[in-house]
């Protein structure tokens, strides 16, 4: 079974819940670093020769439009990260909702494709934001990889679903993609993204990825764009924010070659489609 391999296309002050964060209307006169960022995982990716999916936020892709267009020319999978990058559990139903048929909507516009797929900001759906899979169908989408299936700093799922499955809403359906979790020293973790990505040893994540795909899971990889530059701009920010937000960032384009020689990777698309997830 492949891995999935994904990459949230969002800048270096693109992060949640600290009292420094940016407001939206603050965005655009701050020094982006997106683009020459998420080129440089382009490369990557055509050096490998690999397609991935981009879950591109579409204020990123209403600013920098030619960079969907460049991934989508080099034939990567273009999907939605939201609009505005807030939390889902600090959302009314119908904002979250209009979030995601604008950012849909600017998408698709550029591209002339169909957006299908969409992931949250922070992985934050909750047992409370109950609406939030309707929500999707409704906008349009196919798919989702949003729900982290344990507690975490942004609310996780209890539900301990940890492989695709299918949501189903009157004659809508929808793929579910929980990010891959599996257990270190009794506890839930997810080492193939984010601050654990970059923490843990790589002799430990392939380790653990090669236990999930044996239990017949895709390992779901993601990373951001700021995550390849050590030295991008910061934040002010709590100590153990500090950490978990800029751990490891020297190591992260190492782990990532050595990722895409260990596994064979595809995108959430093809992975539907290879395996009728949606009975195609």
């Amino acid at each position: 079974m492949e891995c999935i391999f994904s990459v949230d296309v969002e800048d270096w002050f693109h992060i949640l819940d600290i009292p420094s964060a940016p407001k939206i209307s603050e965005w655009d006169s701050l020094p982006s670093h997106v683009e020459k960022n998420f080129r440089k995982l382009l490369d990557i990716f055509s050096e490998k020769d690999v397609q991935v999916t981009c879950f591109f936020l579409g204020w990123v892709a209403q600013r920098f439009p030619h960079l969907v267009r460049e991934a989508a020319g080099r034939g990567h999978e273009i999907a939605s990260h939201g609009y505005s990058h807030k939390l889902i559990y600090r959302m009314t139903e119908q904002e979250f909702f209009q979030d995601a048929v604008k950012s849909k909507a600017i998408i698709e516009e550029i591209t002339g494709r169909p957006v299908s797929g969409y992931r949250c900001s922070g992985f934050s759906v909750v047992e409370d934001t109950d609406w939030f899979f309707d929500g999707l169908m409704e906008a349009g989408y196919g798919y989702d990889s949003s729900v982290f299936p344990a507690p975490r700093g942004h609310g996780g799922m209890k539900s301990g679903r940890c492989a695709p499955y299918l949501v189903a809403g009157g004659s809508r359906r929808l793929v579910e993609f929980p990010i891959t979790i599996t257990r270190v020293f009794g506890r839930p973790l997810c080492l193939f993204g984010g601050g654990y990505l970059r923490f843990f040893p790589y002799s430990l994540i392939k380790k653990t990825a090669l236990n999930v795909l044996r239990e017949g899971r895709p390992v779901i990889f993601y990373i951001h764009p700021r995550e390849i530059e050590p030295n991008h701009p910061r934040l002010p920010m709590s100590v153990r924010r500090r950490f978990k937000s800029y751990v490891g960032l020297k190591k992260t384009r190492g782990k990532i070659m050595r990722i895409l020689d260990d596994f064979e990777v595809t995108t959430f698309e093809r992975f539907i489609a290879k395996y009728r997830l949606l009975g195609s």
